[in-house]
């Protein structure tokens, strides 16, 4: 199938032709809601930077090949299809998320120290996002090596190596968080803008909005909260596998990072078109994996459907990603995750959210973990 302004001629000889593009207004009303987040106040990860019902009249306009958009940064070549889902996952564009994939810390050790810093979380009667995010400083304190998170000695190679360089991270992502326990954040400077990325930071930026939204999905569907409860209890794989279920359709459902964007290194070839190397590509992951088009029950919490052999490897559900540009910290992501909804499982059950959730009519799009609040009893 080919968009407007591209001849069959063209992509039968694989000549370079002009590519689908937006019509004026769509670039207008697409590069506004590309701008909205930027004078919205919001927490990374919290909404798509283009609404749904935007991509949606681009697809249907232009048959689903990908359309050329001007917004405020330029212009991007958007994704509608599936069928450029594994193209876009295969480029190895500048920009790409994907790099080596650290050493995961032993997970005996790092369960044993989430386990007591969530104790308080489960004993309390609310949760908010706030706490957990004190929760994770305090396991990062706790983590970290003798030295400052700036300074000092190398952290060793190894798995200690790999606790200790986590420990400095999750101590430096919640440094600015105030304390119930007393204990100073001035103490240990945040580290300035010079500060060099790591690429466990996204990843770990995302954990507690995470752990907030699986617990409000659970609390709104108590079947597979008693379910969950029950696999917390356990500590065997099949347990693990079904608490890591519901996290993955959490992340299914409201994406750490809603929107990928590659810069392609070389010429690339879009059904048929070419485009030079330099060519932004946007894929709105959050689109795909909530479109019923593609997927069944788009808008509906359902853990069971990672049970589904090849799941994992479902170009349509990619709270991951896929190929190069996979995130390199998935694993690590995902076992702090589910160690955090397991410890609270295991000791409370979910009686009140806010806000309040259809557990049968489909979930709304947007879920700001600021304005998430869990009522808690003990077990």
């Amino acid at each position: 199938m080919t968009g407007p302004g591209t001849t069959r001629g063209a992509v039968a000889r694989g000549q370079r032709g002009p590519s689908p593009r937006a019509g004026r207004a769509e670039s207008v009303r697409f590069a506004a809601t590309r701008a909205l987040p930027f004078f919205v106040r919001s927490v990374p990860g919290t909404r798509p930077a283009f609404p749904a019902e935007v991509l949606r009249e681009l697809r249907d306009r232009h048959g689903g090949a990908p359309v050329l958009v001007h917004d405020i940064s330029g212009p991007v070549l958007v994704l509608l299809d599936r069928r450029e889902m594994q193209q876009f996952y295969d480029l190895p564009g500048a920009g790409a998320p994907g790099g080596a994939a650290p050493a995961l810390p032993p997970a005996e050790g790092l369960r044993t120290v989430l386990a007591e810093e969530a104790r308080p979380l489960a004993s309390a009667t609310t949760l908010e996002l706030v706490r957990l995010r004190q929760a994770v400083a305090r396991a990062a304190r706790r983590l970290a090596p003798a030295a400052g998170p700036s300074g000092g000695a190398a952290p060793p190679e190894g798995p200690a190596g790999a606790a200790a360089r986590l420990g400095r991270l999750l101590h430096r992502r919640g440094q600015h968080e105030p304390d119930p326990a007393g204990d100073r954040p001035d103490r240990h400077p945040h580290p300035g803008p010079g500060c060099p990325a790591h690429p466990w930071a996204p990843v770990l930026d995302s954990v507690p909005a995470t752990v907030l939204r699986t617990l409000l999905l659970l609390g709104a569907h108590p079947a597979e909260q008693a379910a969950a409860a029950e696999a917390a209890a356990r500590t065997d794989p099949p347990a693990l596998a079904r608490l890591q279920a519901c996290v993955r359709e959490a992340l299914r459902l409201y994406p750490a990072v809603p929107d990928l964007v590659r810069t392609t290194r070389t010429e690339t070839v879009w059904r048929g078109v070419h485009h030079p190397a330099g060519t932004r590509v946007l894929l709105p992951a959050h689109f795909h994996q909530r479109d019923p088009v593609q997927v069944p029950a788009a808008h509906v919490f359902v853990p069971g459907r990672w049970k589904t052999p090849g799941a994992e490897e479902d170009l349509r559900m990619a709270p991951f990603g896929h190929g190069p540009g996979r995130c390199p910290g998935d694993r690590l992501g995902l076992l702090i995750t589910t160690a955090l909804c397991a410890e609270v499982l295991r000791r409370s059950r979910i009686t009140g959210i806010r806000p309040v959730l259809d557990p049968h009519g489909p979930l709304p799009a947007v879920l700001d973990p600021r304005g998430i609040r869990l009522t808690l009893i003990g077990r």
